[in-house]
């Protein structure tokens, strides 16, 4: 089995929560034998992956995961600038 721990920190607590909540829907269904949690702590986004699926799943499940952060960063930023 392979886990990681990713913990990334944010400015302030809304841009930790926006990013949580945009990236939460992908923990709802995923395959058998892969577990994804992602969660908002104070300022930082944290997020835990189990896999028992082998190693291409389990750092194709993290590119996918830090991808979906990316994007969210991106999209927040531009939000921001509009503001």
């Amino acid at each position: 089995m392979l886990e990681a721990e990713i913990t990334i920190f944010y400015k302030d607590e809304r841009d930790a929560r926006a990013i949580v909540e945009a990236v939460s829907p992908d923990n709802i269904k995923v395959p058998t034998g892969l577990y994804v949690k992602t969660e908002r702590r104070d300022n930082s986004v944290w997020a835990y992956v189990r896999c028992k699926r082998g190693f291409r799943t389990f750092i194709a499940t993290i590119d996918d995961l830090l991808s979906a952060i990316t994007t969210a960063e991106k999209t927040l930023k531009a939000a921001q600038k509009l503001e």
